[in-house]
């Protein structure tokens, strides 16, 4: 994966996209975009996250949770940049598969990957992977449909 030093898309237009606002929008920048393929991004985890306080004290990591819903984020920005998308919000439907391969802690830069496996409609299924570095950290499958945004954000 190369990560560029000039975003694909900022922070401003992920949130164009997305409804996730902080403390949950879990990606700083886009830095790869194969419309309807492939997509890569960035985020840095820090000391000052919500969940460092409490997971687990003295020794903070990142809940696996949040590194499944990080990929699940860049998957729902490949799918929902598109035109006919509009108006549109992703939600996870199930995680067939999610592996967690090493702690991440706060202080790590990683660099997350997701490609559309299936697509058709308004459902999907995606793969995504997250590296330190080089180094493989989680990875997994989330399937995920999409829904006008005023019917669940009520």
């Amino acid at each position: 994966m190369n990560a560029q030093a000039n975003p694909v898309m900022d922070q401003s237009a992920i949130q164009s996209i997305l409804p996730h606002r902080y403390p949950f929008l879990l990606l700083d920048r886009i830095t790869e975009f194969e419309p309807g393929k492939r997509i890569a991004g960035v985020k840095t985890f820090t000391a000052d996250e919500h969940f460092a306080a409490g997971h687990f004290p003295g020794v903070p990591i990142v809940p696996s949770a949040i590194l499944i819903e990080m990929t699940t984020q860049l998957g729902a920005v490949l799918v929902l940049e598109r035109p006919e998308m509009a108006g549109k919000i992703a939600v996870i439907l199930q995680i067939p598969e999610a592996r967690i391969k090493a702690p991440v802690e706060p202080g790590d830069r990683l660099l997350a990957e997701a490609e559309v496996l299936k697509w058709r409609e308004n459902l999907g299924e995606l793969r995504g992977r997250i590296y330190r570095g080089a180094e493989l950290v989680a990875e997994g499958r989330m399937r995920f449909a999409a829904a006008p945004a005023t019917e669940l954000l009520k």
